[in-house]
């Protein structure tokens, strides 16, 4: 509002009108600047004073749009005049926006880092030269414990990883400190991996290496699921028609040359290939056998007939 005073002299009472306006806020209000001697410099200082504010005003409106709405964190604030006190107010909030921009810039980079998987970056806590302090500190151990974390589950994994799947060193397991929740979860899965095979591929080694050493009494005993379940009824119906082709070919071997019992087969139930081959060879032998061992004790028999 503009005061309406005289021509000639200020108002007092409209200049105190015109204070408690500027107290209370309002910027707006204004002296006439055409008075003439100490009345006109009055009230041209109040309304450079007034307009100095309502500038101040604006410029700090602004930063908190364009800053704190709008994330350009480049912006800074700038009034024409501003000197001593005002110069001072305007560079604290300048040196503010500084202070909370670059640790969110330095969060911004570890975590850009992160997500594209170089965990060797790290936040700085100190920003030129001046130490982080409070929350801000906080912020920056707590980001740099994640990375820590997460480099050292990845290290971990890596080289349970390595040492299971490509070296063959079994009973490989994942040791990460300090970690919980996902990070804990996925920890533990891997290493009941690790452990699922270990026991498995031990287990298929303890029996083929039996079955290499002639012992036909071992069989896959784990608990597996899937392509593994598979392998391991494989291996043991392997046992099986091992031991039942053992047995066979013992039992025709034990009746025809021990006992005498010609005429002896062997039968295996669900042999192919090669040991379908051997059966077929050993009940061929014991055929012949029989055939010409009967034939020899016709003849002789009736020689001794005459």
């Amino acid at each position: 509002m503009n005061a309406e005073l005289s021509r000639d002299a200020l108002d007092r009472r409209q200049l105190v009108a015109a204070l408690r306006s500027f107290r209370r806020g309002d910027f707006s209000v204004r002296l006439p600047e055409d008075l003439p001697g100490v009345d006109g410099e009055i009230a041209t200082l109040f309304n450079e004073v007034v307009g100095l504010e309502a500038e101040m005003t604006d410029e700090f409106e602004r930063l908190s749009r364009v800053v704190g709405k709008e994330g350009k964190i480049t912006q800074r604030g700038n009034v024409r005049g501003a000197t001593g006190g005002w110069d001072t107010k305007l560079r604290a909030v300048n040196e503010l926006i500084d202070d909370m921009v670059q640790p969110t810039a330095e969060v911004s980079r570890v975590i850009g880092a992160v997500a594209k998987g170089d965990l060797s970056q790290s936040m700085t806590v100190e920003i030129d030269g001046r130490p982080l302090r409070g929350e801000f500190l906080r912020i920056g151990k707590v980001v740099n414990t994640m990375v820590e974390q997460l480099a050292s589950f990845a290290s971990e994994v890596t080289r349970v990883a390595r040492e299971v799947g490509t070296e063959g060193k079994l009973g490989g397991q994942a040791r990460v400190e300090g970690v919980a929740g996902t990070w804990k979860d996925l920890t533990d899965n891997v290493n009941a991996m690790a452990t699922n095979l270990t026991g498995q591929v031990r287990n298929i080694a303890e029996v083929t290496t039996a079955v290499a050493s002639g012992d036909l009494s071992k069989k896959i005993t784990v608990e597996v699921k899937g392509e593994i379940l598979e392998l391991k009824n494989t291996i043991n119906t392997m046992v099986d028609q091992l031991n039942s082709f053992a047995s066979e070919v013992t039992r025709v071997a034990r009746e025809v040359g021990t006992e005498g019992k010609l005429g002896g087969q062997a039968r295996v139930d669900g042999v192919a290939g090669t040991w379908k081959d051997l059966t077929d060879n050993v009940n061929l032998m014991a055929d012949n056998l029989t055939g010409q061992v009967r034939n020899i004790a016709e003849v002789t028999t009736a020689v001794a007939s005459g």
